[in-house]
């Protein structure tokens, strides 16, 4: 994650963060793990998720288990998070979980 080019390009204002995640056999259970280690943590009290559904088979391109959408009130909310060392001690269960994942960040429009 280039995380100094994410901040440096940082127009301000909430970002939200589209997670497309692939889980390892087991992984769903494991991610499980993560998000409630995440939120007893307080690490993540400025996140607001928006929306965390399970995967179909896609219309087009690469099939995903599971879509999560986080809105964070900055880029730097967001660096400041992963960056802490409460999250460093969680993010393993999150590896552990995952065989693939994409975090992209969006602008929100609306």
């Amino acid at each position: 994650m280039d995380l100094d080019r994410f901040l440096d390009e940082d127009p301000g204002g909430p970002v939200v963060m589209l997670n497309l995640l692939r889980f390892r056999p087991g992984g769903a259970a494991r991610y499980d793990d993560y998000r409630q280690a995440l939120l007893a943590s307080g690490v993540a009290a400025d996140a607001e998720p928006l929306f965390f559904g399970t995967g179909f088979p896609s219309l087009e391109g690469e099939d995903w288990d599971a879509v999560l959408l986080v809105r964070y009130p900055s880029r730097a909310a967001f660096a400041g998070m992963i960056r802490s060392p409460e999250y460093r001690a969680i993010e393993p269960l999150r590896r552990e979980a995952l065989e693939d994942a994409v975090v992209q960040p969006t602008h929100w429009l609306m």
